[in-house]
């Protein structure tokens, strides 16, 4: 009995394919008319000229970190795809404008549902300002699949130009 189970399975998998085979082969574009045959006029245009719509970012990849530690990794990740323009590439001149702690507590969907200053640079108001902006406009996370809801903490290092780097991702200072 179970070997044909087995066999009804692996034969409606093969159905399965070879139909969307078909289906991936089939053309859509219409018969050609004899000629001399005029054409169908088109509709009218009368939709507003679409503007061009801004790219959405790709979903967050799943993260399967079983701790925070190894989950922030994921964290600096996401956050420097989805800041590519202002992370600061090399190394950071020693003293730099800003150095922040952030605790950064995620749901189970990779949503951001507190922070926690552990560490925040008090004489760049400025800074703490944008760097919560920038946590909150980079969710969803990668959701934490292995771990449900996760808090993480992350030190910003934060240069005089507006750009960053995340410590867990860093190339060093000079």
């Amino acid at each position: 009995m179970k070997k044909q189970l087995k066999y009804l399975r692996l034969k409606l998998a093969g159905l399965s394919a070879a139909a969307a085979a078909l289906v991936a082969g089939c053309n859509s574009t219409p018969a050609p008319q004899p000629a001399g045959t005029p054409s169908p006029p088109s509709p009218p245009n009368t939709a507003a000229p679409s503007s061009p719509r801004p790219a959405q970012p790709a979903p967050p990849k799943i993260s399967a970190a079983t701790n925070p530690r190894d989950y922030r990794r994921d964290a600096a990740r996401h956050l420097y795809d989805r800041n590519a323009a202002r992370i600061f590439q090399g190394k950071l001149q020693a003293n730099l404008y800003a150095i922040g702690v952030l605790e950064v507590h995620l749901d189970r969907n990779g949503m951001v549902t507190g922070l926690h200053w552990m560490r925040a640079p008090r004489h760049a108001p400025e800074v703490v300002t944008e760097i919560e902006r920038t946590v909150r406009a980079a969710a969803p996370y990668p959701p934490p699949s292995r771990m449900g809801k996760v808090t993480y903490t992350d030190t910003w290092l934060w240069d005089k130009s507006g750009q960053f780097q995340l410590d867990t991702l860093t190339e060093g200072q000079l």
